[in-house]
């Protein structure tokens, strides 16, 4: 997972803000695989997350001079990037999402014999196309303020006043947002969900013919799964995983998912906009 060093990134926000160029790209390397998880979980879309995720950086970088150092930057960047969101139109993945009633009840149908996996590599693919899918799926049944709820204080793990604060309401009321939203999902996965617990009846394997006809599945063309060097680790995560407690689980599988695919750095885009002048912001 990508660290962020906390006094670097002060530093160069400092340097940013006084028209350091080189600065400013650190600033955005920093903080646009933050973003880019951030927007993935929120929209359940690659694509339109990597759209969305671009915006949101370049609001960042737009508003660099607002930034009044109360807060780590960090927290600033991860309001500035929700305030975007929520502005934005549903995703299609959204638009599409269930209600957690019948989310649950869907994952409850008897499985199918997947078949025409053979090779290790393209099962492992599949397999972790799936998990990552079936999950994200999960927090799009929830609604926005509780899905950024759960994302912010469960798998981001912010405390309960930084993410009150992110996300402009009182920690009491965040509180019980948040504590909503992770019996919802943790209650979900405990029920039926074979990677939260083996037991369950719920297994990827059985999932993919159903997921593959409904369309949500394409082994030769997949959107989540990254690369066959990660999935092929996750056995070992998934051990540790299972070691946890019921609440810590849950938000563990969301933190095993790998890093978001990727069209692109948004360096080069913001390479052009400073050179044309689009984003107001000093370039010496």
């Amino acid at each position: 997972m990508h660290l962020i060093d906390n006094d670097t990134l002060a530093r160069d926000v400092s340097d940013a803000r006084n028209g350091n160029r080189a600065a400013l790209e650190s600033v955005v390397r920093a903080i646009e695989p933050l973003v880019g998880r951030l927007a993935l979980r929120f929209f359940g879309c690659p694509h339109y997350a990597e759209d969305a995720t671009q915006e949101a950086l370049v609001r960042i970088v737009i508003k660099l001079d607002t930034f009044d150092a109360q807060s780590a930057f960090s927290t600033w960047a991860y309001r500035v990037a929700i305030n975007k969101f929520l502005s934005m139109a549903r995703s299609p993945a959204e638009r599409q999402a269930m209600s957690l009633e019948d989310f649950d009840e869907d994952l409850a149908q008897p499985l199918e014999h997947a078949s025409g996996l053979e090779a290790d590599a393209e099962l492992a693919l599949t397999l972790a196309e799936l998990r990552i899918g079936c999950t994200l799926a999960m927090l799009l049944c929830l609604d926005r303020d509780a899905r950024l709820a759960y994302i912010l204080g469960a798998i981001v793990e912010l405390d309960h006043q930084a993410a009150a604060d992110i996300l402009e309401c009182a920690p009491a009321t965040y509180r019980k947002r948040f504590e909503r939203a992770r019996d919802a999902i943790t209650g979900l996965m405990k029920r039926r969900c074979g990677v939260f617990d083996a037991s369950n009846n719920c297994q990827c394997a059985g999932r993919i013919p159903v997921a593959k006809s409904r369309g949500h599945l394409n082994p030769k063309s997949l959107v989540f799964a990254s690369s066959v060097e990660q999935v092929r680790h996750f056995p070992e995560i998934l051990s540790h995983i299972r070691e946890l407690g019921e609440l810590q689980r849950a938000a563990e599988i969301y933190r095993s998912h790998p890093e978001p695919l990727s069209r692109g750095s948004f360096i080069e885009q913001l390479h052009h906009l400073l050179d044309a002048g689009r984003l107001g912001v000093d370039q010496g």
